[in-house]
């Protein structure tokens, strides 16, 4: 029978007998479990002299003997020769020292499981009846897909003095779209606080004891203001929660994310940021546009529409070459057209104006500069949008061919 146990090798020596590419393969993982590392061979292959190397690792350079296995808590043999890792099992028995015989599985008092990790979580899978590492590493990997996806309940139940927040940034909306490691950290969280935008589906897969604030944002109407967004973050991770603050986009691309990591720095929180797919791009990819493209845009420049544009904007609405993308900037359409118009920018500059995008309710409308705040009125356009401006934003620019044929020519 075998039992599976959790050692720690944190600063404690562990001796690897033998220099080829199994040693080379074990060394790594016990460097990163923080192991100190001596190993034991007359000769060396390449991979394991290279980390010896890296990592000044201690190397005996001759065959195995008693006074090497001073000081170990482990050691692992793979040699190539069975009676050697035999003999160095025996001693370890006698010494009462754990052994991986990786020479021969039926010898040896320990095994390394096949491992997979998620977050703080790690899962070892061995076998109970011989040696079958191809199917322990196949369940292994089957077990870290569910685990990266979300897919088993990893939340703590055990709260720690301080909590910790994760900014997640979910992407465009699609829950296909998410990181898989802020689908992780959603099924590891205790609290989510959420906006209006981003996978807001996800949130139907959440336990039902896991608490779900909403703080999303509406042109002109914000009903929890960013401090106390902050203030919410800062208690509930002070209460030992693992808080899961998530966006639409991207945290740190008009999304506040500075300011609510500066405010859990300030609270000595731990915290950290899980990037996302942001609608600079992706929002146009879904309308078939590229933000740039060979021959066409080879810059890009990124505005705020509420704010007036600068002489940086300008000048990019003037550069042929310059792709410029504008969020937030609906209400604010014809005062930046017209800003633009008078500093000399291209009247028939191709325009694209993408509201929803990824969802159902996408929509494009493909204008000019000189026509766009017109028809933005006249077609209802509503936020959120996303709004391209460049010769990326031509409605027959990647396939322009189809887009001249006449309507009902299917002609090959």
């Amino acid at each position: 029978m075998t039992t599976m146990i959790g050692i720690a090798l944190t600063g404690r020596q562990v001796v690897l007998v033998g220099g080829g590419d199994v040693a080379a393969r074990r060394i790594r993982r016990f460097l990163l479990d923080g192991a100190i590392v001596r190993i034991v061979a007359p000769e060396l292959g390449e991979a394991t002299a290279r980390l010896v190397a890296e990592h000044a690792l201690e190397w005996r350079t001759r065959g195995v003997g008693p006074g090497d296995l001073d000081d170990a808590w482990l050691v692992h043999t793979a040699t190539g020769d069975a009676r050697i890792d035999a003999d160095v099992a025996a001693l370890c028995e006698e010494r009462r020292i754990l052994c991986i015989n990786a020479g021969d599985g039926s010898h040896g008092s320990a095994r390394l499981a096949a491992e997979t990790r998620s977050g703080d979580s790690i899962v070892g899978v061995v076998s109970d009846a011989g040696v079958d590492p191809g199917r322990t590493r196949l369940l292994r990997d089957a077990i870290g897909e569910l685990l990266r996806e979300g897919g088993l309940p990893v939340r703590r139940r055990r709260l720690t003095a301080v909590g910790q927040v994760h900014l997640v940034g979910g992407g465009p909306g699609p829950v296909d779209l998410i990181t898989v490691r802020g689908r992780r950290l959603l099924s590891e969280a205790d609290v989510v606080v959420t906006d209006r935008l981003g996978p807001i589906g996800v949130l139907d897969e959440l336990a039902p004891e896991i608490e779900v604030i909403d703080v999303g944002k509406r042109p002109g109407h914000h009903p929890v203001p960013q401090q106390e967004i902050n203030e919410i973050l800062v208690e509930r991770a002070r209460r030992g929660l693992r808080v899961v603050r998530l966006k639409g986009g991207d945290p740190f691309v008009y999304g506040r994310g500075g300011e609510e990591v500066a405010a859990c720095l300030a609270a000595g929180i731990p915290v950290d940021v899980v990037p996302g797919l942001t609608s600079i791009v992706s929002v146009p990819q879904a309308a078939g546009i590229p933000v740039t493209h060979r021959g066409t845009a080879a810059a890009l420049h990124v505005v705020n529409g509420q704010d007036a544009p600068t002489e940086a904007t300008l000048a990019a609405m003037r550069d042929p070459q310059t792709t410029t993308v504008v969020l937030m900037g609906v209400s604010a359409l014809l005062g930046f057209t017209a800003a633009a118009l008078s500093a000399g920018a291209d009247r028939e500059l191709p325009v694209a104006i993408v509201e929803s995008g990824h969802t159902d309710e996408q929509r494009t409308t493909h204008t000019t500069l000189a026509t766009a705040a017109a028809e933005a009125v006249t077609t209802g356009v509503r936020n959120p949008a996303v709004m391209v401006f460049g010769h990326v934003a031509a409605a027959d620019l990647l396939l322009p061919s189809l887009v001249s044929e006449p309507a009902g020519d299917t002609t090959l």
